[in-house]
């Protein structure tokens, strides 16, 4: 019987030692791991919660277990921000309804609603950027009313995506699905808080797929076609990345950032825009793919910044009969090349003006989203094949993606520690033992983001930037970060650092 009882307490002290080692090496790692390694685990953990996959997406008719498994994992946001001119309209509220939500317009701090969705169990949340853009304090209220304050991890207005995070561990999260396997006529469930209802769920099918809108990242010339331009002297450019999924499903103002899923509950998109006269829904609603979502959240969070790849060229879209008409072409699709970038992978692959471009990766190019999108996946260095028309005859060319100019600047000083973040408006990543060893500092953050209206906007704290304290505390993290803020006692950050060409700076900023 002695025996026995040793035997089982040797088992139990085994098992609770491996256990305790076990969770200080998730938690060491956790925070490097990628928004889907984080997916895996919790589901791996949480087997009762995996979504159902007991009937085809695109079969069924019943939505019972794909709303109670998306439900609890989308959020409403609400943003309060300061007042803009009145004669100041945003682009998505001009052309596809106030898409910012339930709008208020009085003097003073506005406010703005919107939806989110739980995609990490330690609180990364995916949004869209012109929800949260200019925020300066962004309050989440679960589907089961908690409330948390967030800070903005990072913006990417060419996708019109953001990441944002709030501070809790093992929250219910929405699975990444697949959206390249989506059908058209499928049905679909569109979740979200229009209106201020929270915990919407509406019900249609995938109405097209690839829509490009022209609404998104579009410069000053509203005659660009492409995405991936020339550079010019005095630049006028769209980088706007769109390949928008189209329901029919329900989404009206409050939707934006919300979720868009299959049958299975699984994420294939996030609610971004409407068609509309008036505002509200009339048929139309248009989302993000979450294939190019997961790219992008995956840089913000690993690089504080989306790193994207450009092929280096200037085309029209030949799926519009007039311009296929001024070139003198019986193509009705693909994209006739105008231009390249000098010493651009294009130029480098051996593509010319006047080239048609028929296929990348081996999949018909149809309009410029098909192109959009595959290209938005990838990062700079990556490789991707081009099939291109020439002298009635197809070549192929693979083209070596470049990096892009730096990321433009971006996001938003009250009490809270999130609040103060936000208005910081601006995005780090540690830095590297290299560059450290560059600007000659023993701790230090790299600025990798800045957002318009915020701190680092107003004082030209550019990207590129090292931020080595605050308040006289040596920083080498976001937590780092988040601990002098929380403790912050007189109303005061000191914020000193190095700008990209080495010289130093010390600001003080009163944020009470």
């Amino acid at each position: 019987m002695k025996k026995i009882g040793l035997t089982l307490l040797t088992a139990f002290v085994g098992g609770a030692m491996a256990l305790g080692v076990y969770k200080v090496i998730e938690n060491k790692y956790a925070d490097n791991m990628t928004i889907e390694d984080k997916q895996k685990v919790y589901f791996a953990n949480n087997r009762a919660v995996n979504p159902s996959s007991v009937v085809s997406s695109a079969g069924s008719v019943d939505f019972t277990q794909a709303a109670a498994d998306v439900t609890p994992a989308v959020v409403y946001i609400r943003t309060t921000y300061a007042a803009k001119s009145s004669g100041s309209q945003d682009q998505f509220e001009q052309m596809f309804g106030q898409m910012f939500g339930q709008r208020m317009r009085p003097q003073g701090p506005q406010m703005a609603s919107g939806s989110g969705v739980i995609i990490s169990p330690d609180g990364y949340i995916v949004t869209n950027n012109h929800v949260v853009e200019k925020a300066e304090k962004i309050t989440i209220v679960t589907n089961d009313h908690r409330s948390f304050q967030a800070k903005v991890i990072g913006t990417d207005p060419n996708t019109d995506l953001a990441l944002i995070k709030i501070e809790g561990n093992n929250l219910p999260i929405v699975k990444l699905g697949n959206s390249d396997a989506v059908r058209v006529g499928e049905w679909v469930l569109a979740v979200g808080n229009p209106f201020k209802l929270n915990s919407t769920v509406t019900a249609g099918i995938v109405s097209a797929k690839g829509r490009n809108l022209g609404i998104v990242g579009r410069g000053n010339n509203d005659d660009e076609d492409s995405p991936f331009p020339v550079r010019q002297q005095e630049p006028s450019l769209r980088k706007g990345i769109e390949s928008f999924i189209q329901t029919d499903a329900a989404i009206n103002p409050g939707n934006s950032g919300g979720a868009l899923v299959n049958t299975n509950g699984e994420l294939i998109g996030i609610n971004a825009a409407i068609a509309s006269h008036t505002g509200s829904y009339e048929g139309y609603g248009f989302a993000i793919p979450i294939n190019l979502a997961k790219k992008v959240l995956n840089d913000i969070k690993k690089y504080g910044s989306v790193k994207r790849g450009y092929i280096g060229v200037s085309f029209a879209d030949l799926s519009d009969a007039e311009v296929a008409a001024n070139i003198k072409t019986d193509k009705t699709n693909g994209l006739y090349v105008n231009s390249l970038v000098a010493g651009g992978g294009a130029e480098q692959a051996g593509i010319k003006p006047g080239d048609i471009i028929t296929k990348v990766e081996g999949n018909v190019v149809y309009e410029s989203s098909d192109l959009q999108e595959r290209v938005g996946r990838l990062q700079p260095g990556d490789k991707i094949n081009i099939t291109v028309l020439r002298d009635g005859s197809e070549k192929n060319f693979n083209v070596t993606l470049k990096a892009d100019a730096p990321a433009p600047k971006t996001a938003a000083v009250s009490k809270s520690a999130s609040e103060l973040f936000n208005k910081l408006g601006a995005s780090f990543q540690p830095l590297t033992q290299a560059q450290k060893a560059k600007f000659k500092v023993n701790s230090g953050v790299l600025v990798t983001q800045v957002r318009p209206g915020g701190i680092f906007d107003d004082t030209e704290i550019p990207v590129g930037s090292i931020i080595t304290s605050i308040n006289k505390l040596p920083i080498n993290s976001i937590a780092d970060m988040d601990k002098v803020i929380t403790n912050l006692r007189n109303g005061r950050l000191i914020i000193t650092g190095y700008y990209p060409d080495g010289g130093s700076f010390s600001n003080v900023f009163d944020v009470q």
